[in-house]
């Protein structure tokens, strides 16, 4: 099994940039996207809906914000647009789709960056996700929650550590709250279980020079079940071409997609 992640901030850029031919010479089972940036009446264009995949969009209420997509070649047995919380589902933040016995998310966390008033939502939004995601690892289901979730957890995921810590992606709590998920929550980072070396970012500021000097950040994952991260068997994180200001993360299992 083939999952692929991206926050593409903006659908419609990514594939002026060439994302759709890349994904199709990826094979991937499952393209899990993050910040599409735009209503499914404007992706008219067939790109956006490519051949052989069942391809699915969660838009934000907002015009030009925010969103999640799923594109599949296996078809779900069920999609679920949303987790049942009006903050993230009228932002588009969470599209589930289930296989049998397995479920993938594509999860675009909020980001407090902005002001004090979205770190504010995203603490929320938090508090609110911990016990649904104690619930998915005691579900007995396979679990893939792919996405941006805005949060660097250990000094070695960013490379500007020490001038962060103040920030959001980086604060105290943040970095807290992703452990409790890959602790007693009971979920993995399949990525860094499988990859401990440095510098392996996700993204990198518009600013500067930060994707010449590969100043990253490491915000994007694919958050699993045990079963599924101790199956992992390759990771690649794509730095060739750049699509959006985060790079597609790749990860390949030893795990068939259930089929009907």
């Amino acid at each position: 099994m083939k999952i692929i992640s991206l926050n593409a901030n903006g659908i419609r850029a990514a594939e002026r940039k060439g994302f759709f031919h890349w994904m199709a010479k990826q094979h991937a089972d499952v393209v899990c996207i993050q910040e599409t940036k735009a209503q499914h009446h404007q992706l008219t264009d067939r790109a956006f809906f490519p051949v052989g995949h069942h391809c699915y969009y969660h838009d934000a209420a907002k015009p030009g914000y925010s969103g999640t997509a799923i594109y599949t070649r296996h078809e779900p047995d069920r999609v679920q647009y949303g987790i049942g919380w009006d903050v993230m589902d009228h932002e588009g933040r969470w599209l589930q789709a289930d296989f049998g016995n397995l479920s993938v998310v594509s999860l675009y966390l909020p980001s407090g960056s902005s002001s004090e008033e979205r770190q504010g939502v995203k603490f929320t939004c938090m508090d609110w996700l911990r016990p649904k995601l104690v619930e998915m690892a005691a579900s007995g289901r396979e679990w893939v929650i792919c996405g941006d979730w805005n949060i660097a957890h250990r000094k070695i995921d960013l490379k500007n550590w020490r001038g962060n810590q103040k920030n959001s992606g980086f604060l105290p709590e943040e970095r807290e709250w992703m452990g409790e998920v890959f602790g007693a929550v009971g979920l993995r980072d399949a990525f860094r279980d499988f990859d401990p070396r440095e510098e392996q970012y996700t993204w990198w500021s518009n600013r500067g020079r930060a994707w010449d000097n590969n100043t990253g950040w490491r915000i994007d994952y694919h958050v699993t079940t045990p079963g599924l991260a101790d199956r992992v068997t390759a990771v690649d994180i794509y730095k060739d071409e750049r699509f959006s200001d985060h790079a597609p993360l790749t990860l390949e299992y030893d795990f068939e997609v259930p089929t009907r």
